[in-house]
């Protein structure tokens, strides 16, 4: 009975090694960078492979000379692997607890422009305060699965749907219509969202290529929708922001992308009253992964300075939007 046991246990931490060898040859795209990323032979990565595809009892990977490329059943197996392998790092973490200082490499995500903005300046400060720790930043503007895709926290911006993720909500953030005052001063006034009709539009990519939605008129339930042929469409925050503040027309943004050149009078926020409500900013990280060193201390030192960072920058004089409004689904 007992060898039995340990033929079971043995076989376990031969799929678990498998799983790791399946995964880092698809990070390096390559059996040979699995080798050497693993420090392992070629032959040991080929039978490694061999052994979880017929423990599973599929081909995983296409493998030709030159390149790898995932089955359906591949893809699959794929996420449950990168899922288990995350699950086993942070069980070993938080069994170590406090008695290990925070170390490894922390792997986050944020939106482009909030990433380079926001992100950016606060974890140049965070690997200065904490040497032991390496960073990881990927800018996406897509939707992602933080457990399949391995990233420890992410910046999002938006009404978050149910999920097991804990968020810590960070600020807000008001999508505001702006123009230069040059331009406001040249072209017919803007009192209402259909005046945007008459005007150079410059459309940002993910704010609406061709119509821009606002809330209903009093008495109405139905969005008041502007349908518009943009003079300029481009799908980068920095290149809305100048032509804007050149005079070229009217952009829509988030109010931080534009919140130092409505202090220093370059735009102007126009259709105040027309505006949605705003949108909270929160950090999320998988459920249990807060108790991992590494991303608590990064909680601990990037949350405070990200409300402050909201309350700030602020758009209109006099207003402070909540930023500390709330902690979301937690307290760090």
């Amino acid at each position: 009975m007992l060898h039995i046991i340990h033929q079971k246990i043995g076989k376990s931490m031969d799929r678990i090694e498998a799983m790791k060898v399946f995964v880092a040859a698809l990070d390096e795209g390559s059996l040979a960078g699995a080798g050497r990323k693993l420090g392992r032979s070629p032959a040991a990565i080929s039978r490694a492979l061999a052994f979880l595809e017929d423990h599973v009892g599929a081909e995983l990977l296409h493998r030709t000379t030159r390149t790898l490329r995932l089955s359906e059943a591949g893809e699959r197996y794929a996420e449950a692997c990168r899922r288990v392998l995350a699950e086993l790092e942070e069980a070993d973490l938080v069994v170590q607890g406090e008695k290990s200082a925070p170390r490894g490499t922390l792997t986050l995500t944020a939106p482009v422009a909030a990433g380079e903005e926001i992100l950016r300046p606060i974890l140049d400060a965070f690997l200065d305060a904490v040497p032991t720790i390496s960073v990881k930043l990927y800018f996406l503007d897509r939707p992602i699965n933080l457990i399949e895709e391995g990233i420890d926290v992410a910046l999002r911006i938006g009404h978050l749907p149910e999920s097991s993720l804990v968020a810590v909500k960070v600020g807000e953030v008001r999508r505001v219509v702006t123009a230069c005052p040059e331009y406001l001063a040249s072209h017919p006034p803007i009192t209402a969202p259909a005046d945007l009709m008459h005007h150079e539009i410059i459309s940002m990519t993910h704010f609406g290529n061709d119509s821009w939605s606002f809330p209903p008129l009093k008495g109405s339930s139905i969005p008041q929708v502007v349908q518009f042929k943009p003079r300029l469409t481009v799908n980068s925050v920095r290149a809305a922001v100048a032509s804007a503040a050149a005079g070229h027309g009217v952009t829509r943004l988030f109010s931080y992308h534009v919140a130092s050149q409505i202090r220093d009078g370059t735009l102007e926020v126009i259709l105040k009253n027309a505006e949605h409500g705003p949108l909270p900013v929160h950090l999320l990280t998988p459920y249990g992964r807060l108790s991992v060193p590494k991303v608590r201390t990064f909680f601990d030192f990037a949350v405070p300075r990200l409300r402050t960072y909201f309350t700030t920058v602020a758009v209109d004089a006099g207003e402070i939007m909540s930023a500390q409004a709330g902690t979301g689904h937690m307290s760090p």
